[in-house]
């Protein structure tokens, strides 16, 4: 990386790391992109050179976001079943929710402002939608994997159902750890493996 992009990534960080704090403290919809800007010293156009729209500031690691599924896919052992490897990256997530284990303050709140702002919602759904295409891409790779575009919305689908029942116990007035989900995440992931791979 040349020195010029060194400097554009590192503007682009900034910006970043001194929006979240703003909208976690305020809610996203009480904080400006021309506030943001301030508190980086930059002009609010040289924002949204970096992010085009002003929910790109609160999500900036959406493309990362995006291909985690899929990547997950990409770099499985070869000849594991796809759905095994997305199931214990899951599992692996919720072992680390244990009851002894609060969950991290910030991002509690990063969900609680999620909900609070109907432009956010709609972000996180169309996040949810890509990260569904995008594995769907990986899969289709594989001739072996019959509709992998259904299969993909399954695991997917899975996916998401866990991480919003741990988001509304974690944002809920009494926060519940998520390792109890990890059985019937299992048994969920299992039976679309199952069905792939009959015995």
């Amino acid at each position: 990386m040349g020195l010029r992009e060194t400097k554009k990534q590192q503007t682009r960080r900034a910006i970043a790391d001194a929006a979240l704090p703003l909208f976690l403290e305020r809610g996203f919809d009480q904080v400006s992109v021309a506030e943001v800007a301030r508190h980086v010293g930059v002009s609010g156009q040289t924002v949204f050179n970096y992010f085009p729209a002003k929910e790109d500031l609160f999500f900036d690691r959406q493309a990362e976001a995006e291909d985690q599924l899929a990547a997950i896919v990409r770099t499985r052992e070869p000849g594991r079943c796809p759905v095994e490897a997305v199931r214990d990256h899951v599992l692996a997530e919720l072992e680390q929710r244990s009851p002894q284990t609060p969950a991290p303050s910030e991002m509690v709140r990063f969900w609680q402002v999620i909900e609070q702002s109907a432009a956010l919602r709609a972000r996180d759904r169309e996040i949810a939608e890509n990260t569904e295409a995008a594995l769907a891409a990986e899969l289709r790779k594989d001739a072996s994997f019959p509709a992998p575009d259904l299969l993909a919305g399954a695991v997917a689908g899975i996916h998401r159902a866990v991480e919003r029942e741990l988001r509304r116990r974690w944002t809920g007035p009494e926060a519940k750890s998520g390792r109890d989900l990890a059985e019937s995440a299992r048994l969920a992931f299992d039976t679309i493996c199952h069905g792939l791979h009959p015995a």
